[in-house]
């Protein structure tokens, strides 16, 4: 497991990932390492080459100090704007990949609750089913 990928692509830009969602509007690329989704659900390299694994892959990122925090920080700045559409702040593509990742990361026991407040405060309640398929918890 190399979650190095990680914070190797988050060195210089996550400062300008949270800056942007503060501000209400993505407007580089960062998607993909921010909030990683699942291997399996986007098609790109870079989609693949960011894919979590498993759940163990996703357990070991939430738990990892720096990782884990920037990733519950940046879903918390993304409750700041509910009652937004989340495709108005991230695009279209983006605001599946954000439901993709809060439904992983709230599949992991004793996860954060901010994973079921973006579920529930953005998103209606409704999951990934695309991300639950995979998960094998369909």
């Amino acid at each position: 497991m190399n979650l190095q990928r990680f914070l190797d692509a988050q060195e210089g830009v996550i400062d300008t990932a949270m800056d942007e969602l503060r501000a209400g509007g993505k407007r580089s690329h960062w998607m993909w390492f921010v909030f990683p989704q699942l291997r399996g659900l986007g098609r790109s390299s870079t989609a693949q080459y960011y894919g979590i694994e498993d759940l163990e892959e996703a357990a070991a990122y939430l738990a990892h100090p720096v990782l884990g925090a920037r990733l519950i920080e940046c879903n918390q700045l993304m409750l700041g704007h509910a009652g937004t559409p989340p495709e108005a702040i991230l695009g279209g593509v983006d605001a599946m990949k954000l439901r993709s990742s809060a439904t992983l990361f709230d599949t992991l026991p004793g996860a954060d609750p901010v994973f079921a407040d973006v579920l529930a405060d953005i998103y209606g309640k409704q999951r990934c089913e695309r991300t639950l398929h995979l998960l094998g918890a369909d």
